[in-house]
């Protein structure tokens, strides 16, 4: 009798637990982006990330190579094979560029980046990052979504999906790209994968309206809007109401409600008019030069301090020199996209460290891949996912820090190797998630945005 009671106390709690999970899954179903608390008191609330499409050189930038220029057009030997990606490798190439210390660590930092330089004491230097492939598409891939096929959620749905949103009214995942062109392998790069729509990156525009379409008609006014949506919501409530399981339908019908709520509130967000003159010149916005991506920085600040979760930069589009991909000519290449982008990414540092909002904004740099130690035709470099540097800054990092080291020409990890599993677990880690336990089941196993690897990287924690 006792084991017969305790066995219908057991089937009890067990149906009791299941109706409480699926109010759960209800809830979130109205509202996929309701605020959610993570796992543990997080450093960072928001995310930017400045990704440096086609691949940054790390011996050109922030990891020098004095061997270069003692060894200069000689073979690379010792290395086994050398792959590369177009063919033509040369000799040794030392950087046309000259590095110096700054900062109180005394960290090295080349002359493409003398205002980046000035903050080394906020930053935190990864120079021992590796990558899985030498292509720019896998590579886009796996930096996004851990993974070098597509069709998996980015990191910006992992980070939305965990913590939902603080502003109902914009949404939580905001992308930005190049005026002259999109990366390689374009939305999947910021998409949702197999998670509910709801999840994916919203692309914005640098100039005009943030987004495209985003007033209604002229017959139609908001009164009437208001009552056609409230319509719809009621049908959509009903059929979700029946159908509990369609998180499609549910993301939806948020996306429908919260398209009308940023017709005021998205436009407010990105007008800069509102900005001081000092604010604009802080952020390069009046030089033809810096003003597009001062103008994507600073909304990126607008956002963030909206209570948007994670903003994405794009700097470079399209393909060869309109990205940082310097397979030609790498002074005019890198010249040309750091001189746009130095300015604004220390007018946002500095920026955000005035209003208070740097120890909760994670800032993260970093391409897909880096670049080969040899010349690619007689002037350019070509891939190298062997190693390349990634800096962050904000959120829980350490500044003034360096972790790894590069071999001496800048082909290899020599010490200390960090894989794109082991970044995206420190970001979780900064805004408060075990990455082994933050999990989405699909296709009958629970997935991770760091799949069955990654370590946190704690020497740069504060």
């Amino acid at each position: 009798m006792q084991a017969g009671g305790g066995i219908g106390g057991l089937a009890l709690a067990d149906l009791l637990a299941g109706d409480q999970a699926r109010a759960a899954t209800t809830a979130e179903a109205v509202n996929p982006l309701a605020p959610r608390k993570p796992h543990f008191a997080g450093k960072a609330k928001a995310v930017i990330s400045i990704f440096c499409y086609g691949g940054v050189s790390q011996m050109d930038t922030f990891d020098p190579k004095p061997e270069l220029y003692r060894r200069r057009g000689e073979a690379m030997a010792g290395k086994g094979q050398v792959v590369v990606s177009q063919g033509n490798p040369g000799g040794l190439m030392p950087s046309p560029w000259s590095f110096k210390k700054y900062g109180q660590c005394g960290m090295d930092v080349s002359d493409l980046f003398p205002k980046v330089g000035e903050l080394v004491d906020d930053i935190s230097f990864i120079r021992s990052m590796y990558a899985i492939s030498n292509d720019h598409g896998p590579a886009l891939f796996q930096m996004n979504t851990g993974h070098i096929l597509p069709g998996h959620p980015s990191m910006g749905s992992w980070v939305t999906y965990g913590l939902g949103t603080e502003n109902q009214s914009l949404p939580a995942y905001v992308v930005f790209t190049d005026p002259r062109g999109g990366p390689i392998g374009g939305a999947p790069n910021w998409s949702n994968g197999y998670m509910p729509a709801a999840y994916q990156g919203t692309q914005f525009r640098s100039t005009g309206d943030p987004i495209v379409d985003l007033k209604p008609g002229n017959d139609m006014s908001p009164e009437r809007q208001r009552r056609w949506l409230d319509l719809l919501g009621r049908l959509n409530a009903e059929h979700a109401r029946k159908n509990p399981e369609d998180t499609e339908l549910s993301a939806r019908i948020a996306t429908y409600e919260l398209a009308f709520r940023m017709q005021t509130h998205a436009l407010d967000a990105v007008d800069l008019n509102k900005e001081s003159a000092a604010t604009k010149k802080l952020y390069g916005l009046e030089d033809k030069t810096t003003e597009y991506f001062g103008r994507q920085c600073l909304m990126a600040r607008r956002l963030v301090e909206r209570g948007v979760r994670m903003v994405q930069l794009y700097s470079g589009g399209g393909n060869f020199q309109t990205s940082w991909d310097a397979h030609w000519d790498i002074v005019e290449n890198h010249g040309m996209h750091a001189v746009e982008t130095d300015g604004p990414i220390a007018g946002l540092i500095r920026d955000l460290k005035s209003r208070g909002l740097l120890d909760s904004t994670l800032i993260i740099w970093h391409g897909e891949f880096g670049r080969m130690p040899i010349s690619q035709r007689m002037s350019g470099r070509d891939h190298n996912p062997h190693v390349f540097t990634v800096w962050m800054a904000g959120g829980g990092i350490k500044g003034g820090t360096r972790v790894g080291e590069s071999d001496e020409f800048g082909y290899k990890v020599a010490s200390d190797g960090k894989s794109i599993p082991d970044l995206h677990a420190t970001i979780l880690h900064l805004l408060g998630f075990d990455h082994e336990k933050l999990t989405y089941f699909y296709n009958g196993r629970n997935m991770r945005l760091t799949d069955v690897s990654g370590s946190v990287i704690r020497e740069i924690l504060a």
